[in-house]
């Protein structure tokens, strides 16, 4: 059983940046393609990227194309997430996830098996 682990999230200014880091306990992130979610307070959790297995295919949330950028180092076992020219309306918990069906870079949420606990970003204008 795979159970991700979030870091990287923090405070920072409106422009500024953040790389976010999913790792793994239990059996190998390589084996799973990763999606990553956000929450703000009083909003459904939302979908933000997914990447393949392999990496080579990425699919991305309109609200976060051009500025987040997702990818992955198998040989690290992680997943990244980096959130360049971030906004007030980004602040959330970033939550990482795998979905056994690793060709897959679904936005729906049901995919998505196992989740992390999360890492609060906080955007200030």
């Amino acid at each position: 059983q795979v159970q991700p682990v979030e870091s990287g999230g923090g405070m920072v200014q409106a422009g500024g940046s953040l790389r976010l880091s999913c790792a793994a306990s239990g059996r190998p992130l390589s084996s799973y393609s990763v999606g990553w979610f956000r929450q703000a307070p009083g909003k459904v959790r939302e979908f933000v990227a997914a990447i393949t297995t392999n990496g080579r295919t990425t699919n991305y949330h309109e609200y976060v194309k051009g500025r987040f950028i997702i990818s992955r180092d198998n040989s690290k076992d992680t997943v990244y997430l980096q959130l360049n020219n971030l906004k007030p309306d980004d602040t959330a918990v970033y939550y990482c996830a795998t979905n056994p069906l690793g060709s897959q870079v679904t936005v729906a949420h049901a995919s998505y098996r196992a989740w992390g606990r999360g890492t609060q970003v906080t955007v200030s204008s």
